[in-house]
């Protein structure tokens, strides 16, 4: 048996947990419906578990006409799928500004008041774009509110490689949902995903095009939102250090060609 693919995510909200799919389809933009949403402050500028692990707790689910945000032992708040028109508005994530549509007065209010600060929940529609960065994607390759590109592919074995060296060190195994990737790869060597570039799965082609530079959001629990740290930072410092891209576990990909991708599926390099 050849690589093939154990997981399939999509993460709607930015920093809102992630749903695991047995298909999806992937667009030039990312898995659809994907980083297509965010949470972003009184001045739109976007929020992360970085500075608000309690975003991890919040739970996310699409139906046909939907997407639906809750939390355990409370009454969640639905939103349209697709914002009715309203006036535009300018949002920050990084060092991007694009337009976007306030998506549901009731889902700022419910968000304000579980995250406990001002925010609204903002969409971003398809006339608006973003860019990840030419230097490694090459020119107009689009982004929704993603950190930087469209998808991210880790590798079950790569996982595997570091959970052994955390439990040398005395610390506890860590799932694939501590590093949120799209993709998982089951079936290649460790690290594999470090060299790939142009592949296939299913009907859809990508392009690797950068190493996944990681942040402190690794160290925050995705189930209780809790800040574990500093593992798994710690550990990966000691043998995934690089100058340029720091601290890496995944490989950041941009689409070629879209097409659907169904677990099982095999990766072709």
């Amino acid at each position: 048996m050849g690589i093939t693919i154990s997981q399939i995510n999509v993460y709607p909200v930015k920093g809102l947990k992630g749903i695991a799919l047995e298909n999806a389809r992937c667009t030039d933009r990312g898995i659809e419906n994907d980083r297509r949403w965010m949470v972003v402050d009184a001045q739109g500028r976007f929020l992360s578990q970085r500075e608000h692990p309690k975003m991890a707790t919040v739970w996310t689910d699409l139906t046909a006409d939907s997407l639906a945000l809750s939390v355990p032992d409370e009454d969640g708040v639905e939103v349209p799928l697709v914002p009715p028109p309203a006036p535009r508005m300018r949002v920050q994530v990084w060092n991007s500004v694009v337009d976007a549509v306030p998506a549901s007065r009731e889902a700022d209010w419910w968000l304000s008041n579980y995250l406990g600060l001002p925010c609204r929940l903002v969409y971003m529609p398809e006339d608006s774009e973003r860019f990840s960065n030419d230097k490694y994607a090459g020119e107009g390759k689009r982004v929704g509110f993603a950190d930087g590109y469209a998808f991210l592919i880790t590798g079950e074995s790569s996982l595997a490689d570091l959970n052994a060296r955390l439990q040398s060190r005395g610390h506890q195994a860590l799932p694939m949902n501590r590093f949120r990737p799209n993709l998982v790869a089951s079936g290649a060597a460790p690290w594999a995903e470090d060299g790939w570039g142009d592949i296939r799965i299913g009907t859809a082609a990508f392009r690797g095009v950068k190493p996944c530079g990681r942040c402190q959001v690794t160290t925050t629990d995705q189930a209780t939102g809790e800040v574990m740290g500093p593992e798994p930072l710690a550990t990966l410092s000691t043998f995934r250090d690089s100058t340029e891209f720091g601290v890496m576990f995944g490989m950041n990909l941009v689409s070629v060609k879209p097409g659907e991708v169904r677990l099982g599926d095999e990766v072709h390099p």
